[in-house]
């Protein structure tokens, strides 16, 4: 019998720290871990730590010597190799970078463990999601793929399938380069379209090679974006993939920085819309894959108003307990937040679009349409690789 949904979580990850200036600002963990405690979400759920990831375990996804230069600028920040991505405005060195990066891999690598072995059905990493970062170098903020590495893990202990959806507004290009050859991995990404953001890939046409063709699915959103349309882009691609593959366990990443109020990007979505996703991703791991969920983090950047929220949602859907998007958020979190940040914090758990309305593919389609134009270029780019009618 599986146990109850395990919270990874380790008070190290908030050091995950690139410094006042960058948008990556670790106070949205330390938040979220708050509210979470706050709507009492941390008593429907076993809070765990997990080994930070040794030497080993990174080489499942990660080079040796890019490793070793991830360590060396740990030690000596000034001397961070930019050969490696490292030391660049996107991924300063900062002290102890290697040992807080393994620690945040550990936990999602420790989530995918215990989900594969049945001591919980569902476990959240909501500190990971970095899933940019490559078998070589860092990038987008990102130091250890720690989704690629808990996908990897899954694969050592004997899954078959694996299927990664993520729903960051940027590409999950270092997941996908990761498996780009392996058809045991289906990768599913959503996303801004790559000609208005970072790191300007994620075409339909990018679908995978070698035996590992058709394994690779990108729907590249213009920007603009708001719920309807993303929520109608998900499920004209995503369901209809998760049921061919059958996964053994589907692993889903959810960066909060789709949403409007997200200063790096350029999608619409709300905090409700993101809340759906986060349901559907669970419903699907119970249809197709004996309910075994891992779910990560990612981006997000407003990191007072939205990231909190959005997780703290994702770990009360992911612990069978959701929350009611009309709940108002307790007040002694609301004033953590202000004395931590001197920002005032949001009243309740919606961005008032709940219920989300969207209209379903089998409805039709608009050829003239842009959202429209973006899903069916992905169809027809990927469905019939699988067998599938376009």
């Amino acid at each position: 019998m599986s146990g109850r949904t395990q919270l990874m979580w380790d008070e190290a990850v908030t050091g995950y720290d690139f410094g006042p200036e960058h948008p990556m600002d670790p106070v949205r963990l330390e938040l979220t871990r708050k509210l979470v405690g706050a709507l009492g979400l941390d008593r429907e759920c076993d809070v765990v730590r997990a080994k930070p990831a040794g030497e080993s375990t990174l080489r499942l996804v990660h080079r040796e010597d890019y490793v070793e230069a991830v360590k060396a600028a740990s030690v000596d920040p000034g001397a961070a190799d930019g050969a490696y991505g490292l030391g660049t405005m996107d991924d300063p060195a900062f002290a102890g970078m290697h040992d807080v990066s393994a620690v945040i891999a550990g936990l999602s690598v420790g989530a995918a463990e215990v989900v594969w072995r049945g001591d919980a059905l569902h476990a959240v990493n909501f500190s990971g999601g970095l899933h940019h970062a490559m078998p070589g170098g860092a990038a987008g903020f990102c130091i250890y793929n720690d989704a690629s590495l808990a996908i990897a893990r899954l694969l050592e202990l004997g899954a078959e399938r694996v299927a990664y959806v993520d729903v960051d507004v940027h590409h999950g290009d270092g997941v996908q380069a990761a498996f780009w050859e392996d058809p045991r991995v289906l990768t599913i990404s959503l996303h801004e379209h790559p000609r208005t953001l970072f790191p300007q890939t994620g075409w339909p046409e990018e679908t995978g090679a070698g035996a590992g063709a058709g394994a690779a699915v990108n729907v590249a959103l213009p920007a603009g974006t708001g719920d309807a349309g993303w929520l109608r882009a998900f499920h004209a691609v995503v369901p209809e993939l998760i049921a061919d593959f059958r996964p053994d366990v589907v692993v889903s990443q959810h960066g909060a920085d789709t949403h409007f109020e997200d200063p790096l990007a350029h999608l619409a979505v709300s905090l409700d819309a993101q809340r759906a996703v986060q349901v559907a991703c669970h419903e699907l791991a119970h249809e197709y894959a004996g309910g075994k969920w891992v779910a990560l983090g990612g981006g997000g950047y407003a990191v007072v108003d939205v990231v909190p929220r959005s997780w703290a949602h994702l770990v009360g859907v992911a612990a069978g307990k959701p929350v009611a998007p009309e709940t108002v958020i307790p007040e002694s979190w609301r004033q953590d937040v202000f004395a931590r940040t001197r920002q005032l914090a949001p009243v309740r758990m919606t961005d008032g679009r709940w219920p989300v309305e969207w209209r379903g593919w089998e409805a039709g389609y608009d050829p003239a349409d842009r959202l429209d134009q973006a899903v069916l270029a992905t169809r027809r780019a990927v469905f019939p690789l699988r067998g599938l009618l376009a």
